[in-house]
């Protein structure tokens, strides 16, 4: 991980959750300079499985925005708290045409299709708005990097995972616009106030 960048990133994060956005939200990804023109960094191509067993790529979300974090339907600490808020988006921009949710388990092996569904199910949610994926673990794993989340594997802890709680805002052109503390009530009420900066901007 670019500890530089992410020591930057986290600074947006306090900003986000400490005051109203600006009229237009910076663009947050990584960049470089190419032929004299600042050139940022997009979201890599994607495929993976969703709840209703359909493939789930990035053209899934072609012309959108949406809203990506990383959970496991088992976890015992912060992962109840995220899925809370992550519906009271849901919830708030359901109506909404552009904005769409994207959720990966970063425990493929037991968050199968089907235990995805049931979760999607028992929280009552369209899944052609929210996306509940599976996939690749190692595919997975990496591409959390690139929304600014830390995931790992270790079998010593109660829940056998420690994660990054972030919730994270990606504009139609894949680059990410806005982030918080998925557990945090407060900041995520500030990061929809992002959402709907973003919104009227597309």
């Amino acid at each position: 991980m670019n500890w530089f960048f992410f020591t930057t990133a986290s600074s947006f994060l306090i900003l986000v959750g400490c005051q109203r956005p600006a009229e237009r939200l910076p663009i947050l990804s990584k960049s470089r300079e190419v032929e004299g023109k600042v050139v940022y960094d997009q979201i890599p191509d994607f495929e993976f499985i969703g709840q209703d067993s359909n493939r789930v790529t990035n053209a899934t979300f072609a012309g959108k925005a949406y809203v990506a974090d990383f959970f496991f339907t088992s976890c015992p600490t912060i992962c109840p708290v995220m899925t809370r808020n992550m519906l009271k988006i849901y919830e708030r921009f359901q109506d909404s045409t552009q904005l769409l949710l994207l959720s990966h388990t970063i425990d493929p092996r037991r968050d199968t299709v089907g235990r995805l569904r049931q979760y999607a199910q028992n929280l009552g949610v369209r899944s052609d708005k929210w996306f509940f994926v599976t996939g690749n673990k190692d595919e997975i794993y990496d591409i959390a990097d690139d929304y600014f989340n830390v995931v790992i594997e270790d079998p010593t802890l109660p829940a056998g995972f420690d994660h990054s709680g972030r919730f994270v805002l990606v504009d139609p052109q894949r680059h990410i616009r806005a982030y918080c503390q998925g557990t945090d009530s407060a900041a995520v009420e500030k990061f929809m106030e992002a959402i709907e900066t973003l919104l009227d901007e597309i």
